[in-house]
């Protein structure tokens, strides 16, 4: 008896666009590896891309559906493995998110997601794969921020395995300075002071925290991504005596400059190839309708 054929690809519907979305939304980099597509059908996949970008924190599952779509249509894009692995992640589906990043990497050349790599890892239960996946990557060779993201994620790995003081090791790196703040900086004082306090280290702990909303404030809404301002940490005693010593100055010289060389710091006061991307797309969108949480 002749069997009736069947698709192997799941049905997917693409979710609806608003009229307002564009791929005039992504930003530039994104847009240009799209332009390997055809007019129309880079318009489509940069529309759903954009439009993950902006409902993911709210609802990361609609987010997913909507990479999915772009993936169907440009599935040996970097920048959309890239983003279905991030929708994944958001979505609690870390073994998807694990593989599309894998894929990623491949098709990139780019370590710039380890960081989301070993988190992955972690999230299936893997910490000991975790720190080998973070330390097969010299951390020099790095940007900043993801220097800064990899320490956070091998704490963590570290904090799975109940190594506690070695977790607050990974997170001592140069850029762990109380005395500047960058984009990555908030985030990074903070994990810092969740590991004091795990380790009892209260008092410890609260300045951390105190430094990490200072941070926060110092750069939120205000400068670009890893654009730094100095945050000054003053000691109190330290600051009346210079009150004096400035009082005393003005009484027997009233021309002198009042210019300092902290006039332009921010005083927060004690502040996989090519060729197999349609198959993983295939089980990336059989996963996503297999897992409860996809």
């Amino acid at each position: 008896m002749q069997r009736e054929l069947r698709s192997v690809r799941p049905r997917h519907d693409d979710p609806e666009l608003p009229d307002d979305i564009t791929s005039q939304d992504l930003d530039r980099i994104a847009r240009n590896e799209l332009k390997t597509l055809s007019k129309d059908n880079a318009e489509a996949v940069g529309r759903h891309l954009a439009m993950a970008a902006r409902v993911i924190d709210e609802d990361p599952e609609l987010a997913h559906r909507h990479v999915l779509s772009a993936a169907r249509r440009a599935g040996r894009i970097a920048v959309v493995r890239e983003s279905l692995a991030i929708t994944a992640y958001a979505t609690g589906d870390f073994a998807l998110a694990l593989r599309e990043l894998r894929t990623y990497r491949r098709i990139s050349g780019s370590n710039d997601q380890l960081a989301l790599m070993v988190d992955s890892e972690r999230g299936v239960g893997r910490p000991d794969r975790a720190l080998e996946l973070g330390r097969s990557v010299e951390r020099a060779s790095l940007p900043a921020s993801v220097q800064v993201a990899l320490a956070i994620a091998m704490s963590g790995a570290r904090l799975d395995l109940g190594e506690t003081e070695a977790a607050l090791s990974e997170l001592e790196i140069p850029q762990l300075d109380p005395k500047t703040a960058f984009s990555y900086s908030a985030e990074l004082f903070a994990a810092y002071a969740e590991v004091l306090g795990e380790l009892g280290r209260d008092d410890e702990a609260e300045l951390w925290n105190e430094r990490a909303e200072r941070a926060d404030a110092a750069v939120s809404g205000v400068t670009d991504f890893d654009e730094t301002m100095e945050i000054l940490e003053i000691d109190e005693d330290e600051s009346d005596e210079e009150e004096s010593d400035e009082e005393e100055s003005d009484d027997t010289d009233t021309d002198t400059d009042d210019s300092t060389d902290d006039d332009d710091a921010t005083d927060v006061s004690d502040e996989e190839s090519a060729d197999d991307a349609d198959d993983s797309i295939d089980e990336a969108e059989h996963d996503a309708q297999a897992s409860p949480r996809a």
